[in-house]
């Protein structure tokens, strides 16, 4: 590895992996790597980016390079005292770090690994959430139930309380104003960091995550500031935006980050643009600069404010921007930042609201949509903006969600060497598509996947059926009340995945519309399928929890209509873990937003890189990622860009138009399975998954792209490196929507 020495032995490779500077000592990196990273944020140049995000998703059960170098060091005693203890923690610490919701975080985490890997100087800031997201039950007849996630920052590993560099023995804090009730307030936030560090330890990404749930804030402060996507009230979700765009340049002045470029992961930190406006007015006109501006010089230096920002838009959904009643604003924000919105961030539809939306739209230097058919949404729903909207396809961490079993594979054939630092490779999988001995290779490491899938399926339904009589809830699979010879499913069995947040426009339910049609089709055939579905819908979500009891409820229905041959299972309390397991363990993966309301879409994409083809309406990223059938299979209505098609409305969903698409196309999927004249289709598929989606939809060919976008001046080997990357797959080239 690039940070040790090789000939040291393995106390000493330990010993360099304690670093320390001004805020705290820190276990993973060496003292070298702590100070590149810092030199490279805090240069005079500005040449880096801060990535400010809602959620980020990096649970350390699915990727910690850390944790692998010291199960292969093994060592538990170290005469460091300090060492042994970090040692210890990361190896039997908790994993999680319950800070994201799903794809949006899960992407945010991908994207800064990816940057720690191709050593692109970055900073994370996001909230920290002392209750997280809320952890899913689901009961057979109450459906989900919403319950606190309860986790401590301080036991976690790879967390870090900052230091105040001027006393030690205190936590560094940044302080935000706020206003209640006509009074102005200063409320104060601990810096806890998350060194997110490359695969090779030789550079790290650190993540700032901001703790406002202290005792003295107030307490409206404090219960925004613990759930993340808190919808008690739009009061408390405009405080909890506000805590986090309002931060961004207090914790970069008390870092000493300076960063000349901020990355908007979503619009919700456009309140920093707010006070970029603000300091840009201050240093013009002095400190009484809000009595002496004009409207036509904060519109003017909106524009000095815009040159900062990047700003990526992740959704075509209304529920996605945020929008607040000017009345309600103000009462928490300064009336001078109320004056710059009522000038930005206008409503078109309804003057009483500010749209966040369409003010991050408007101040930043360039934006993008997560998809080449995103992009054109975007473009049609803010027309005016359209020549400066691009798009840059999102991609997934390589390392992050390749199986141990693929990896193992990967490994294996020197047509794929380097391909944890370069996914590039993956483009030669093609040449070995007729190649016998890869092909029982892939089919062994799949069935390695889908019997730890399967074995974890099986001994939850157990599980549930022995909680069932230790607690109030109801097993949410009708499997578990089963015998036990009934009860199991069978890796044999074609499995079919499907897992992501349960919201009305995904349709998860719409395979399922005509139950006789569907148990029709694997009866005539004899062909048994099983469906595995996980996912959580919003607390607030209705509609959403509404799907998931649905899902439930037509379990013992398709079972019994289908002779036993459909086994529908809900797995329960998704995360990180559970979709690694899933994406490499089906046998395809469904996905079913109407089309075009599916920005983007990445667990398909986790998918394809274990190989595993797609069943999709050609929608989001598997537009791109099709290629012709060669990958997997398409189904649905392919209406063009237009108002109408954006709707979100029940009736416009297309349920009967897309699941009879479905249904015509399912047979012929199922026959690729089972027969074995057509087995080799379905391998070809898996064979050129790896070989035309993996060197494309992966976050290092993605921060590529983003660097491109920055343009910010990097090392000449380190451009070069992103280059490479580059040239595999342009986001903006031409091609059929």
């Amino acid at each position: 590895m690039s940070y040790i020495e090789p000939e040291l032995d393995s106390h000493k490779i330990l010993s360099q992996m304690l670093a320390s500077n001004e805020f705290g000592t820190f276990f993973g990196v060496s003292s070298k790597v702590l100070k590149e990273v810092w030199a490279a944020l805090t240069s005079a140049t500005g040449e880096s980016v801060t990535h400010v995000s809602m959620e980020i998703g990096a649970d350390n059960d699915v990727y910690n390079p850390v944790k692998d170098v010291l199960r292969e060091i093994n060592i538990f005693d170290h005469e460091n005292k300090l060492v042994s203890k970090f040692n210890d923690k990361i190896l039997y610490g908790p994993a999680k770090i319950p800070n994201y919701s799903g794809g949006l975080g899960v992407l945010a985490g991908d994207t800064l690994k990816s940057y720690a890997d191709c050593h692109l100087p970055a900073l994370g800031i996001s909230l920290l959430y002392r209750k997280g997201y809320f952890s899913q039950l689901v009961d057979s007849e109450a459906g989900q139930i919403a319950h606190a996630t309860q986790w401590r920052p301080e036991e976690t590993p790879h967390l870090y309380l900052l230091k105040d560099p001027a006393d030690p023995r205190k936590p560094l804090q940044v302080e935000i104003p706020f206003f209640d009730r006509g009074k102005q307030i200063k409320v104060a936030g601990n810096l806890w960091m998350k060194l997110e560090a490359a695969n090779d330890l030789s550079y790290f990404v650190p993540e700032i995550l901001l703790d406002y749930s202290l005792p003295s804030a107030p307490e409206w402060i404090r219960k925004a500031a613990q759930h993340l996507y808190e919808s008690r009230s739009e009061r408390a979700k405009a405080i909890q935006r506000r805590l986090l765009g309002a931060s961004v340049l207090p914790v970069m002045k008390a870092l000493n980050i300076t960063s000349k470029t901020i990355h908007l992961n979503e619009q919700h930190g456009v309140a920093v643009v707010l006070h970029l406006i603000a300091r840009y007015l201050q240093e013009k006109l002095g400190d009484d600069y809000m009595m002496k501006s004009t409207d036509q010089e904060i519109l003017e230096t909106a524009k000095l404010a815009a040159n900062w920002v990047v700003y990526t838009i992740h959704t075509p959904v209304k529920a996605g921007h945020d929008r607040f009643y000017r009345d309600m604003y103000a009462e928490i924000g300064h009336p001078f930042c109320n004056r710059i919105l009522e000038l930005l961030a206008e409503e078109g539809e309804n003057p009483d609201f500010f749209n966040f939306t369409s003010l991050a739209m408007k101040i930043n230097r360039a934006a993008n949509g997560v998809s080449r058919m995103h992009r054109l949404v975007t473009q049609k729903q803010f027309p005016q903006y359209a020549h400066k909207i691009k798009a840059v396809t999102n991609g997934v961490h390589h390392l992050t969600w390749i199986s141990a079993a693929k990896a193992e594979l990967f490994d294996i054939f020197p047509e794929f060497k380097d391909w944890r630092r370069n996914p590039g490779v993956f483009a030669k999988a093609e040449g070995l598509k007729n190649n016998d001995k890869f092909r029982t290779y892939l089919e062994q490491a799949w069935q390695t996947d889908t019997e730890k899938l399967i074995d974890f399926i099986n001994q939850m339904l157990i599980e549930h059926r022995q909680k069932m009589h230790t607690t109030w809830i109801d097993p949410p699979n009708f499997f578990s009340h089963l015998k036990d010879s009934e009860r199991d499913l069978s890796p044999k069995v074609m499995t079919i995945g499907f897992a992501r947040r349960f919201s009305t426009y995904k349709r998860a339910n719409l395979v399922f519309e005509d139950i006789d049609r569907l148990t029709g089709i694997v009866k005539n055939n004899n062909w048994p399928v099983n469906f595995v579905f996980a996912g959580k819908a919003h607390p607030a979500d209705e509609p959403g929890k509404h799907i998931i009891k649905n899902i439930i409820d037509t379990q013992k229905e398709l079972y019994e209509k289908s002779d036993g041959l459909i086994r529908l299972i809900f797995i329960p309390g998704y995360d990180m873990a559970l979709s690694k397991m899933m994406v490499a363990g089906v046998h395809a993966w469904l996905n079913s937003p109407k089309r075009p309301l599916e920005a983007s879409g990445t667990s398909g994409m986790k998918a394809a890189l274990n190989g595993v083809p797609n069943i999709s309406t050609m929608d989001g990223w598997w537009v791109e990622g099709y290629n012709q059938g060669r990958t997997g299979w398409k189904f649905g209505r392919e209406c063009e860009i237009s108002n109408a098609c954006l709707s979100e409305d029940l009736c416009t969903l297309l349920f009967t138009e897309d699941s009879d698409s479905f249904y015509n196309l399912f047979p012929q999927i199922l026959k690729t399975f089972y027969d074995e004249t057509c087995r080799h289709e379905l391998i070809d598929k898996c064979v050129m998954n790896i070989a035309l989606n993996g060197p494309v939809f992966n976050t290092h060919r993605m921060a590529a792209e983003y660097a491109k976008l920055y343009k910010i001046k990097l090392a000449p080997e380190m451009e070069r490196r992103l280059a490479a990357f580059r040239k595999l797959y342009d986001s903006n080239r031409p091609g059929k929507i």
